[in-house]
């Protein structure tokens, strides 16, 4: 008999919706006050300034309303965990759009917020969208855009350490839950043991499945390194020197799974 598959995680719609718009409205708040040279600085992303990326931290979210524009699919051909593997296919695209918002107007964050919880009112979650990834329902997709606050607010402070934007928590845990979830599907089995406290624990790397007792291979970090590896913003080598994670067993080091996307 096959081993019984783990039940996929859920995300509450209303909490995954609250984290969206609380983030928004930090970030609001940072970038309204930024003046021509902070707009003007460069960041971590191949070549944007902050003002582009503060243009696709707008587009990362009316990416919702987007999808809700286009005809419903027929069907889903996509699960929430196939998103942070469609990424990168899209990078040219996602970079030509980027430059060309931030030519046109600077980013209204607050109006994106709006914009995007009427959206939300008005369809069901079960209402299926068109993503880079497949058609997958609304709850679901909404979810990923977690990932893009959280990983961009991260850059934005990268290049602006002086504004210090916090991370809504509940964003930062659906994040890391996420992409920690991405890690098990891209490397499954049962030796070792990734733990990003206090939100989330997975099994993965083939080998020989732990079951009881202390794990011989273990992973521990906190949410924002997690983010960062798993996201290619660190590197493994870098996030162990700077003493951002503690790893043991021989099948401790997940470099070959690094970085989950892209």
């Amino acid at each position: 008999m096959p081993p019984a598959q783990k039940r996929p995680r859920t995300y509450d719609p209303a909490r995954t919706r609250a984290a969206i718009l609380a983030q928004l409205a930090h970030l609001d708040t940072a970038v309204r006050s930024l003046t021509a040279e902070q707009l003007g600085r460069p960041t971590r992303l191949g070549g944007w300034t902050v003002r582009e990326l503060i243009a696709h931290i707008g587009m990362a979210v009316t990416a919702v309303d987007r999808a809700l524009s286009l005809p419903e699919p027929q069907e889903r051909t996509a699960t929430l965990l196939d998103w942070p593997f469609a990424t990168a296919s899209n990078a040219g695209a996602i970079d030509e759009f980027t430059r060309k918002l931030a030519d046109e107007a600077p980013a209204d964050l607050a109006a994106t917020a709006r914009t995007f919880a009427a959206r939300l009112d008005a369809h069901p979650g079960t209402r299926l969208v068109q993503t880079n990834a497949g058609a997958m329902p609304l709850a679901e997709y909404v979810v990923t855009r977690t990932v893009e606050l959280i990983v961009h607010t991260d850059d934005l402070n990268d290049a602006l350490p002086d504004k210090a934007v916090p991370y809504d928590r509940q964003a930062l845990a659906a994040a890391t839950r996420l992409l920690t979830d991405a890690l098990a599907k891209k490397a499954p089995g049962g030796s070792t043991e990734v733990r990003v406290p206090p939100y989330a624990v997975v099994q993965c790397v083939e080998g020989p499945k732990h079951t009881r007792g202390t794990p011989p291979n273990v992973v521990e970090t906190d949410p924002l390194t997690w983010i960062r590896l798993a996201t290619g913003r660190l590197s493994w080598a870098d996030a162990l020197d700077g003493a951002k994670l503690s790893a043991s067993g021989e099948r401790a080091d997940l470099t070959p799974y690094l970085p989950v996307m892209s």
